[in-house]
């Protein structure tokens, strides 16, 4: 079997970027009678419950910038994020009309009201809004949250029309925590070598993930990895810089394109936080849903998405990432609208400025056309650090 280069990777990436009608996942489901796909929106759900019960946890991460929304305005104000509007044009106009089932995790009221909208448009469909504990102690939030879990694996075994043992949960977390680790060595070679793995080829690389099934994703990773390091790239005079506040509504491919053609190299992001949202391994053994439940509580990443009951605690995340990945800077890049991530905001950025770290802010949208003002603010950020950091 022959090694494919970065390029060709990257190039299968694309096309399953690009391709609104979700081709691979269709083709994943008529390959076998019987089997089942379940849409989730794009921060946390528990996709090792969805991948025991046989099924294929299917990101649906919006319409994107090239998708005209026409019927979703109908259904929401112009005044908040874009994302749900897309989504529901997704499924009005067939391009997610072989999914059986959505999920829409906790991630604010907007996507809240969506989850009923979807009851009320498709009434076929399994649904289900999935709700996170607000207090992370294992006796009130654990027990909760574990029901949640314990409600949403009956719920998908009716689907089914099969048990979900717990062997089938255990083999499903390893198989998780091994992909995992991957996206792990994909983002920390990047902040090794910003240069070998653009961001733009790391992010189609983590969108693939979404769609393809988690273990030929893996696969992806090692191929990807492999296939950069070997591949001579030439370093640039480019700012180490972090990006945070696009863990829901996702930042076009140009916006992503355009931080580092304007001098800055992405260190760290959370636009695809779902792929690293828990951090580290989840217990593979002994009760998997309470193990799961455990890992949110006390494993899972600081976002503007989860509760957080300290304001000590609020930030910290982020300066971690900061030393850990030698970062100069931070981007603070948020949908516009999005209520989440600019509350969020200034309190993140009052622990930037105790330690005199330079940061900007910015809005998109997931349709943002003209990226020529994003490129000059971002490279006058970066020349900035240059100068004066």
């Amino acid at each position: 079997m022959s090694k494919r280069t970065v390029k060709e990777i990257v190039t299968q990436c694309q096309a399953i970027f690009d391709d609104l009608d979700f081709g691979a996942a269709r083709a994943w489901k008529d390959a076998h009678p019987g089997r089942k796909v379940i849409g989730f929106m794009p921060v946390y759900v528990p996709r090792e419950i969805i991948h025991a019960a046989g099924m294929l946890p299917l990101g649906i991460l919006g319409g994107g910038a090239d998708m005209e929304v026409i019927h979703g305005d109908a259904y929401y104000q112009s005044y908040i994020c874009r994302i749900p509007r897309s989504t529901i044009e997704l499924a009005i106009t067939g391009k997610i009309d072989f999914v059986d089932g959505m999920m829409f995790p906790s991630i604010c009221d907007v996507i809240r009201n969506l989850s009923g909208i979807w009851q009320l448009l498709f009434k076929d469909k399994y649904v289900r809004y999935f709700d996170t504990p607000q207090n992370f102690k294992d006796d009130v939030g654990g027990v909760f949250f574990a029901n949640e879990l314990r409600e949403l694996k009956e719920g998908l075994e009716k689907l089914g029309g099969r048990r979900i043992s717990d062997e089938d949960l255990n083999h499903s977390i390893a198989v998780y925590n091994e992909n995992r680790r991957w996206v792990n060595k994909v983002y920390d070679y990047r902040a090794e070598k910003p240069w070998q793995t653009p961001s733009a080829e790391v992010y189609l690389l983590m969108r693939a993930g979404m769609v393809l099934p988690v273990e030929e994703h893996t696969l992806l990773m090692k191929e990807y990895l492999a296939a950069a390091a070997a591949e001579e790239r030439s370093m640039r005079d480019n700012c180490r810089v972090a990006v945070t506040g696009a863990f829901c509504e996702q930042p076009p491919l140009n916006l992503i394109k355009s931080l580092e053609m304007a001098g800055c190299y992405l260190v760290d992001d959370d636009f695809m936080l779902v792929n690293r949202w828990i951090q580290g391994d989840i217990k593979s053994s002994g009760d998997p849903i309470d193990n799961i439940s455990s890992a949110f509580l006390h494993q899972s990443a600081q976002t503007a998405a989860k509760y957080e009951d300290s304001i000590d605690v609020k930030g910290a995340y982020l300066l971690d990432i900061i030393d850990k990945r030698r970062a100069d800077g931070v981007i603070f890049a948020s949908p516009s609208f999005c209520d989440p991530a600019l509350l969020d905001q200034p309190m993140m950025v009052s622990r930037l400025e105790a330690r005199k770290i330079p940061y900007i802010t910015m809005q998109y949208a997931e349709n943002s056309g003209q990226m020529q003002p994003i490129r000059e603010q971002a490279g006058t950020f970066a020349d900035s650090i240059k100068l004066w950091s």
